[in-house]
């Protein structure tokens, strides 16, 4: 009787361009190779002196504006790995495709035109924001392929899109800085009436925002697209390639609004450039809450299953609550337990975003895989994070409000559950996300007796959430 042939127990090894060592030394080599040459362009048109001058001004806004981007992403922090990568392809790949590709473009048509300053002129508003934005493009492209479990939404986008023009915008920096220091060399000119100083309160005090601005639209295009189903693949390639030809369309206004007249630049500035500014920081804001929201909404399912305790959907939900449970667990325990609050909080937060992809059907083949491993590590640091993130949610919670005798409080209804009670006869918590009480009610017990008494030594014999999503899964 024929047999089926044996399971292979080793799968195959894969060939060499494929392991992970393989690409990041690859990778690494390239930016690396890009720094080298970007630093001696750089140099050779602005001189030592002034390289060195534009280098110490072009670096001022920098520190503000990584500053910026990890607050915004302080819900669900990426990896800092994706960041530097983001900052170097943006300061030394970015830029050497920039120079490269717009000194060919703009001796070509000052060429075929015989008009220098018709090439100047057309170089700026349309050569330089198609191939720079383009650039920039490609190192979120590259983080949207390769790291798809660190780009979930727009604010992923918008924060891997500004760390990348914030990394083009420095090295840009030190060039104009550099050159304008170099003419005022040869004017004898310093002091506020300097070329340097007008170069540096335009590009760094006015408008260090703009080239964040610009690929920003980009990321907001590969964050909805990130969101999608994977269903809708016209969608998810239209979405990424609309907000590169918006940023185009901003970087090309931008770059020609010297042509608009005396006061072109200011009402380019006033009229559009704050404008969209401030919309684009109220839309990142905006989805950052919600992504709190999402925390708080998503986690009662794994406080039902006992993964989780009452009180820590609420604390999770809130940021200033886990800046409380980190300050407690370093006051208490030390920098280590501080540590591992934060990593319990960053698991937590990648938890809900999973289960929330689960149930929109947008999750991948690995779901299961990959929510067993946050719940293990969630579970690895509980004894630390527990009591801290308690503590944090009984200090931020709202007091009760108590009302007169005979009177009823404003907001009170039937069915209302106070903040810090629970009503008389109610389970600890509900059934339906609807209906749970925020935040829960808060348990007196000590946490080490909790969980010795909730929590079994033996995990894999303890039930997992239970899963009812609104329509099938699919992969």
């Amino acid at each position: 009787m024929a047999t089926c042939p044996p399971h292979p127990t080793n799968p195959p090894r894969p060939h060499w361009w494929q392991r992970a060592w393989v690409r990041y030394g690859a990778l690494t080599t390239l930016l690396a190779i890009s720094g080298l040459v970007i630093l001696a362009l750089v140099r050779e048109q602005t001189g030592t002196q002034g390289f060195l001058v534009g280098l110490g001004l072009a670096v001022l806004p920098v520190p503000l504006l990584l500053a910026a981007f990890r607050w915004l992403d302080r819900v669900d922090p990426g990896p800092w790995r994706n960041l530097l990568f983001c900052f170097a392809w943006g300061a030394c790949a970015a830029a050497l495709i920039a120079i490269i590709a717009n000194s060919f473009a703009t001796r070509w048509i000052a060429t075929a035109t015989a008009d220098p300053a018709g090439a100047d002129t057309l170089g700026a508003t349309v050569i330089a924001p198609v191939v720079e934005e383009s650039a920039k493009a490609a190192a979120v492209l590259l983080v949207f392929l390769f790291r798809r479990r660190d780009f979930t939404g727009i604010v992923d986008g918008v924060v891997v899109a500004g760390v990348t023009a914030t990394g083009f915008a420095f090295t840009e920096n030190i060039l104009y800085l550099g050159s304008a220091f170099g003419t005022d060399q040869l004017t004898g000119d310093s002091g506020f009436a300097s070329v340097t100083a007008a170069t540096f309160f335009v590009r760094v005090v006015m408008s260090p925002f703009a080239h964040p601005l610009f690929t920003g639209l980009t990321g907001i295009g590969f964050g909805i697209a990130a969101l999608s189903t994977g269903r809708h693949h016209l969608r998810r390639a239209l979405l990424p390639l609309a907000g590169l030809l918006l940023a185009m369309g901003m970087h090309a206004l931008w770059n020609g609004s010297a042509a608009f007249g005396e006061y072109g630049f200011l009402a380019v500035y006033g009229a559009f450039m704050v404008p969209c500014f401030g919309l684009l920081t109220w839309l990142a804001i905006w989805t950052r809450q919600r992504k709190l929201r999402t925390v708080r909404d998503e986690l009662p399912a794994y406080v039902m299953a006992g993964w989780l305790t009452p009180t820590e959907p609420y604390a999770l939900g809130s940021m200033h609550a886990r800046r409380l449970a980190r300050r407690h667990a370093r006051r208490h325990a030390g920098k280590d337990a501080a540590r591992a609050v934060a990593r319990y909080e960053a698991y937590a937060t990648s938890l809900a975003f999973l289960r929330q992809r689960g149930r929109r059907g947008r999750a991948g083949a690995d779901f299961a895989v990959r929510e067993r491993e946050l719940l293990d590590a969630l579970w690895q640091r509980r004894e630390v994070a527990r009591p801290a993130l308690d503590h944090a949610a009984r200090a931020t919670a709202p007091p009760p409000v108590a009302a007169w005798p005979g009177h009823v409080a404003y907001g009170v209804h039937a069915g209302y559950v106070p903040y810090g009670y629970a009503a008389p006869g109610a389970p600890a918590f509900a059934q339906t996300r609807g209906q749970y009480p925020w935040p829960p009610a808060f348990t007196t017990a000590p946490y080490p007796g909790l969980a010795q008494a909730q929590y079994p030594a033996d995990r894999s014999a303890y039930p997992y959430p239970p899963y009812a999503w609104p329509r099938p899964y699919r992969p």
